[in-house]
């Protein structure tokens, strides 16, 4: 076979089983509000979960350190790229979420790649939950250790598989809050079973960070656990995008020397450095939490209004709430008809999520109304 047979084969199939990606170009794609073609429609797509990517404090930082930086780093930051603006961010970063270290990445699939690309060796074991995101299971399956998957959540799984004989290091991997089905891991069972054995917890924090614990600390903050290593990213709540590793001192000075996506990666923009910080900020004040308190009052709307849909809903109290829907098709077709009707939102199917589970992924920012929650409610009764 040819590549080009190749190629041509694989989009067949994609197309054939209603699983092709497509990208949709916007002109505003965050905030209540999508618009494409010059209509507009209420947006429940965007990670953006405080509302915080049209702040005019994050704005003002952004377009000042443009002014003072420049609109680029200008290369990696073990060469000419680590700036005051980053070493800044890093502090701030490593204040707030109280451990010694933070190293800021390009992404947060950059962050999780780098960490376990660096840590695991041919004699060490991975334990990651199964529904862990793409980045986590694709570099434990990359690198040199032993992978095993635990259940969704199942603790009980995961001690088992933590006693199995091993002469090396074990490494547990989990999210905080879950991408495609809004669920929260139980982060104080997975860290005792963890300790247990002699492990090391790494949490994924992409979609907490911001929006759920005390100062918007995030899942392990509001469970009352300090993870060994500790990945948040920017792209969600804090309304950017980018991604740091929180850590002890030592593991900061290894990663330094051996996370290959740290060392050979043009770093963040300064401007974008300084974004971040006056985001954290607002996250930190009073503000931030009066948009924690909205969400959380538009979360509870939802999940009242949707018991009575005749859809399956994940049991979920995130920003995140999906819909289940099961065929690829009915799936695309739900989002067809929403779009129709003025709600932006997006079908997600397999193999992003297993076979079988496509489904409606609903996400629920601060910038909503309560008025726009009542009138997606509204539409999903009449679809379903």
């Amino acid at each position: 076979m040819s590549w080009q047979q190749r190629i041509d084969e694989a989009i067949a199939s994609r197309r054939q089983s209603d699983a092709l990606r497509t990208r949709q170009c916007v002109s505003q794609g965050a905030g209540r509000w999508l618009v494409q073609d010059t209509r507009r429609y209420l947006n429940f797509s965007s990670n953006d979960y405080l509302g915080l990517s049209t702040h005019p404090a994050v704005i003002r930082a952004w377009q000042q350190g443009a002014e003072q930086y420049g609109v680029g780093s200008g290369g990696s930051g073990h060469v000419s790229g680590y700036t005051t603006a980053h070493l800044l961010a890093e502090e701030t970063l490593a204040d707030w979420l109280g451990y010694p270290r933070a190293l800021l990445f390009i992404s947060g699939f950059a962050a999780n790649q780098a960490v376990i690309t660096a840590l695991m060796a041919k004699e060490d074991r991975i334990v990651a939950d199964r529904l862990s995101h793409a980045s986590l299971l694709e570099a434990a399956s990359l690198s040199p250790a032993q992978l095993r998957r635990f259940a969704h959540n199942d603790t009980a799984h995961l001690a088992s598989l933590l006693e199995k004989p091993l002469s090396a290091e074990q490494l547990v991997v989990t999210e905080g809050v879950f991408s495609m089905d809004g669920d929260s891991a139980p982060l104080a069972d997975i860290l005792r079973a963890t300790r247990k054995a002699n492990g090391w917890l790494m949490v994924d924090d992409a979609h907490g960070i911001g929006v759920w614990g005390d100062e918007g600390r995030g899942s392990c903050d509001a469970q009352q656990v300090k993870p060994d290593i500790l990945v948040v990213t920017f792209g969600k709540g804090v309304g950017l995008s980018g991604a740091a590793v929180l850590c002890s001192a030592s593991v900061a000075d290894y990663l330094s020397q051996f996370a290959r996506h740290l060392i050979y990666s043009t770093s963040m923009p300064p401007a974008q450095a300084l974004a971040l910080c006056a985001s954290l900020k607002v996250i930190r004040g009073e503000e931030g939490m009066a948009r924690r308190e909205k969400l959380a009052s538009l979360i509870s709307h939802f999940r009242q209004g949707a018991a009575s849909l005749r859809m399956q809903v994940t049991a979920s109290n995130s920003a995140i709430q999906p819909l289940i829907v099961g065929e690829n098709s009915r799936a695309l077709g739900l989002a067809s008809t929403l779009r129709e009707r003025g709600c932006w939102v997006t079908a997600i199917r397999p193999p992003t999520v297993p076979s079988g589970t496509a489904r409606l992924r609903l996400t629920l920012t601060a910038a909503h109304e309560p008025e726009d929650i009542h009138q997606l409610l509204e539409l999903l009764h009449d679809a379903g």
